[in-house]
C-alpha cells in the first residue's frame, strides 16, 4: 500500500508539472517578444552619427552629421590641434532632437590638407569654407558650438549672417583681449615680427608634449582622459607639411584681435541666447576671458568648471545635460 501510494504521488506530481509547463512556454516566449521589443526601441533611440565629405571650393571637407533632417541644426566648430573627432561623444546625446553638424577644417581630421603654395590657411578661409558647407548643406539657421578656434571661425559666421545664429555656446573660445595670457607670449613675439626665428620656436606647440598638455594641464582626475585624444591629434599634426600649415594659422591670428570689437558689438545688437562653460584651469584662454562676455551679453548663463582646455573630455557627464537642457530651454523649446 505504501509503494502504491508513493507512485501515486510521483505521478502526480509529474502530472502538476506537465500543466505547469504548458502555462510557462507561452510565458516565455511573451517575455521572450517584450525583451526583443525593448532591444529594438532602446536600438531606434540611440542617433546615427553619418561620415560625409563635401567638395567645398574644390576642397574636401568632412564632416559628421547626426539628427533627424528637420531639427533644430547645432554646428560644432573645433579647436586647435584637434577635429570634429572632438565632438564624438557629445553628437549621439543631442542628435535625437537635433540635426548636429560638425566639420573638420582643412588641414585637420579628415578634411583635405591642400598644399600652403596654393591654399591660404587663414581664419576668413576656414570660415568661408564652413559658410559655403551650410549653404550646401540648405542650413539657414543654427545655434553654435565654438570652441578655441572655433570661435574665430565662428564669430566670422555670425558676422556675415547676423540673423542666422539662434544661440551660442562658448567653451574656452576667445572675444576678448582679456583671455590672452602668459602662453601668448610666445606667440605674441612671432606676432610683432613674423621672424622664422620666432616662427620655428613656436614649434613647440606642436609635439606630443604639448599636444598631452592641452588635454591633461588643470584635470584633477587625469583618469577621465582617453589617451586616443592626443594620440590621435598628434598622428594628424606629424603629417609631412601639418608643422608649417599651423605655424600659418598661428601668425594669422592676430588677424582675430581687430574682430573682437564688433563681435561684442554683435552681442549687444542681437543678444543671442548664451551658455557660458568653461574650464576654469585653462591656461591658454583662462577664466578671466569668460567673465567679459556678460559685459556684452548680460543674460549669459556662465559656468566654470575645475578643469581644464578641453574641458568636454573631462566633464562631458556635467557638461552634456546642461548644453541640452540650454538648448531645449533657450534655442528650441517645446
Amino acid at each position: 500500500m505504501a509503494a502504491r501510494a508513493c507512485d501515486q504521488t510521483r505521478r502526480d506530481r509529474r502530472r502538476a508539472f506537465l500543466l505547469g509547463g504548458a502555462g510557462i512556454a507561452p510565458a516565455v516566449a511573451a517575455l521572450r517578444t517584450s525583451q526583443a521589443q525593448a532591444a529594438t526601441a532602446a536600438q531606434a533611440a540611440l542617433p546615427v552619427t553619418r561620415y560625409r565629405t563635401a567638395a567645398i571650393d574644390g576642397v574636401n571637407i568632412f564632416y559628421r552629421e547626426a539628427g533627424p533632417a528637420d531639427g533644430p541644426v547645432v554646428l560644432l566648430l573645433h579647436g586647435f590641434p584637434t577635429s570634429s573627432h572632438m565632438y564624438r561623444n557629445l553628437i549621439p546625446l543631442l542628435a535625437d532632437r537635433y540635426r548636429v553638424i560638425a566639420p573638420d577644417y582643412p588641414g585637420y581630421g579628415q578634411s583635405d590638407m591642400p598644399d600652403r603654395a596654393s591654399f591660404a590657411y587663414t581664419f576668413d578661409r576656414f570660415g568661408a569654407l564652413v559658410d559655403a558647407l551650410l549653404d550646401s548643406l540648405r542650413v539657414s539657421r543654427y545655434a553654435m558650438y565654438v570652441m578655441d578656434y572655433g570661435a574665430p571661425v565662428g564669430w566670422r559666421l555670425a558676422l556675415k549672417h547676423p540673423d542666422r545664429i539662434t544661440g551660442l555656446i562658448v567653451q574656452n573660445g576667445n572675444a576678448y583681449e582679456e583671455d590672452l595670457k602668459d602662453f601668448w607670449d610666445l606667440i605674441k613675439a612671432y606676432w610683432a615680427d613674423g621672424s622664422p626665428a620666432h616662427r620655428e620656436a613656436l614649434k613647440v606647440l606642436v609635439t606630443p608634449a604639448t599636444t598631452k598638455f592641452q588635454y591633461t594641464d588643470g584635470v584633477r582626475d587625469v583618469s577621465r582622459i582617453a589617451p586616443d585624444n592626443w594620440v590621435h591629434d598628434q598622428a594628424l599634426l606629424d603629417r609631412p607639411g601639418n608643422a608649417d600649415i599651423q605655424m600659418d594659422l598661428f601668425y594669422g591670428y592676430r588677424t582675430n584681435l581687430p574682430l573682437y570689437p564688433v563681435i561684442q558689438e554683435w552681442f549687444r545688437a542681437r543678444k543671442p541666447p548664451t551658455l557660458i562653460v568653461c574650464g576654469a584651469n585653462d591656461q591658454i584662454f583662462p577664466a578671466e576671458g569668460a567673465h567679459p562676455y556678460r559685459r556684452d551679453l548680460p543674460d549669459a548663463e556662465l559656468h566654470l568648471l575645475d578643469t581644464g582646455h578641453f574641458a568636454l573630455k573631462d566633464k562631458l557627464d556635467a557638461m552634456a545635460p546642461m548644453i541640452r537642457e540650454f538648448l531645449d530651454r533657450r534655442v528650441a523649446p517645446h
